[in-house]
């Protein structure tokens, strides 16, 4: 018994096949065929009219106007008849609706088929795209006319540099202010820590001791101390009085990253490339606790009086919140996707925020919710970013470029970038450090060109010489 040969059919045959099921899938005026009697299309066209427009009309009665607006749905059809149409159909119809439309006030309507689920405000006039637009009325062409909530952002002066500082033979790498607001110290890959006058920047000291770059550096509140951590894993206490040393914290495997003093305890804590955070007695030399958990270094720490009094961010991408009772973690926020080599808390409010190269995040505290992210992207690794009472964030990149940006809202509102020293490569325009001074007047960022630059902000910027260049963000990345 022979089989029957079956003809092969063409590409062209087996095409046309496809083209025609795709056009019975998806083509939008599948369900538009003209109905087959006049009763019927006179009841489907004024239940069409009252679902659409029913609030329209209810509000119009009284004036002339209702008559000419019952006409408008027959004239913008454009010779095709409205049918009624089924929940599936409508849910399809609905992908490729009209997008343009122009939404007046909001008026709640009862749920109707023609978009079903979502309550349907009343548009006033409609520009009809694919198909007919009056039936094709999507949600997302409304949501996109509602006015942003997001908080308008307050005007900052631009910031300007107005000193240079020379005098360290290395990358500047660390620095901190003295309380009383006359000093500030920085620490430098030459391995010497340097103390400086505010006002006129001049040099007062050096401080010679370790014997590799400073990453680090600390000055108590209250004592006479200063601390300094560096990349020879050595964690030293240095009096002021006496300018020397004059306690050492070992117990790092490797270089020490990041210091941090703790606002009300006399503690002190390390973070390195060991990827544990050390919590140290400053009088007794003792280690309290090894906070470990983190996968690999430990390049950022800050404390704070009330639980939780330490956050950390690491190379491993995370933030953790520590409990500093029993050296434990509390949280841990898996928000970023690189490094998160900064973090800055707000002097006044509640939370903080962390610099990544993939975008600078904002966190709540004590809980460590998620708020918003920046609303732009400075597109490099970020070494360093502070926030003063004013409410404004500097953040420091690789590349040398200094953004601004206002606190409340995310805006960014300056980008400057810095000049890099006679003599030196333009690979050397990275910022390292960064802090403002007890006023928050003034900035300090510390340099790969060997130099400190001091900003401050433009006395004779206006409004209107700087104008708010704000467009309020279309939508937001919720992670």
């Amino acid at each position: 018994m022979e089989m029957e040969a079956v003809e092969p059919q063409s590409l062209k045959k087996l095409s046309f096949k496809s083209l025609k099921r795709a056009l019975d899938l998806f083509s939008p005026n599948h369900a538009l065929h003209a109905p087959p009697d006049p009763k019927s299309k006179k009841i489907r066209m004024s239940y069409k009219l009252h679902a659409e427009y029913g609030a329209v009309l209810d509000s119009k009665s009284k004036s002339d106007s209702a008559p000419s607006l019952g006409q408008a749905p027959q004239k913008s059809s454009s010779g095709q008849v409205l049918a009624l149409p089924a929940p599936e159909e409508s849910r399809d119809s609905d992908k490729g609706g009209a997008r343009n439309a122009l939404v007046v006030a909001p008026s709640m309507q009862p749920k109707g088929p023609s978009d079903p689920g979502t309550p349907f405000k009343s548009p006033s006039s409609l520009v009809t795209s694919h198909g007919s637009s009056e039936r094709n009325m999507s949600t997302s062409a409304l949501m996109e006319r509602i006015p942003s909530k997001w908080p308008r952002p307050v005007w900052h002066a631009p910031w300007k540099n107005y000193r240079v500082i020379s005098g360290h033979l290395g990358w500047v790498r660390s620095i901190a202010f003295d309380p009383s607001n006359t000093w500030f110290c920085t620490g430098s890959a030459d391995r010497t820590i340097k103390i400086w006058d505010v006002g006129s920047g001049r040099l007062r000291l050096t401080l010679t001791g370790h014997i590799e770059q400073i990453r680090g550096l600390a000055v108590s509140k209250h004592h006479t101390y200063m601390f300094s951590a560096g990349d020879d894993k050595q964690v030293k206490c240095w009096d002021l009085e006496q300018n020397k040393v004059i306690r050492s914290y070992h117990g790092h495997l490797s270089g020490v990253y990041c210091l941090a003093l703790h606002p009300t305890i006399d503690i002190l804590l390390t973070g390195g490339r060991d990827s544990v955070c050390r919590v140290w007695d400053i009088r007794s030399k003792m280690q309290i606790h090894a906070l470990s958990g983190h996968d690999n270094t430990v390049c950022s720490v800050f404390t704070r009086p009330t639980d939780p009094q330490v956050v950390t961010g690491s190379h491993d991408s995370t933030i953790k919140f520590w409990d500093l009772r029993y050296g434990k973690t509390m949280a841990t926020l898996t928000n970023h996707k690189k490094s998160v080599r900064a973090m800055a808390q707000h002097p006044k409010e509640n939370c903080f925020a962390s610099a990544s190269a993939d975008n600078i995040k904002k966190f709540s505290l004590p809980k460590g919710e998620f708020l918003h992210n920046m609303l732009s992207q400075q597109k490099t690794i970020i070494n360093a970013m502070a926030v003063n009472e004013e409410g404004v964030m500097a953040t420091a990149g690789d590349n040398g470029s200094l953004w601004f940006w206002d606190w409340r809202s995310g805006h960014n509102f300056q980008q400057a970038q810095t000049i890099v020293q006679p003599g030196s490569l333009d690979s050397e325009a990275g910022i390292y450090a960064l802090s403002y001074d007890l006023t928050g007047t003034r900035l300090v960022t510390c340099e790969a060109d060997k130099t400190i630059k001091m900003w401050k902000e433009d006395e004779n910027a206006t409004p209107e010489t700087y104008p708010l260049n704000y467009k309020p963000p279309k939508e937001l990345r919720r992670f």
